[in-house]
């Protein structure tokens, strides 16, 4: 199955239904999306997420389910 773009707000609806929140590797801007008990990895807000994207030029794709952070 092919990976497909998907909207900050198809993003937000995937991660609430899998438990997942919008994070970042501490002292870096490398965005993850997290349970939240990796404590190498800080949450952070969505708004925070939606513009560490858009600086470094990238996009979240989709498939099945699967999500993953990566360039335009």
């Amino acid at each position: 199955m092919p990976m497909r773009d998907v909207s900050l707000d198809s993003v937000k609806e995937i991660a609430s239904r899998k438990g997942l929140k919008p994070g970042r590797i501490r002292g870096t801007e490398e965005l993850q999306l997290t349970k939240g008990n990796n404590p190498r990895v800080e949450v952070i807000d969505w708004l925070e997420f939606e513009n560490i994207l858009e600086k470094k030029g990238l996009t979240v794709r989709e498939s099945g389910g699967f999500m993953k952070i990566m360039k335009k």
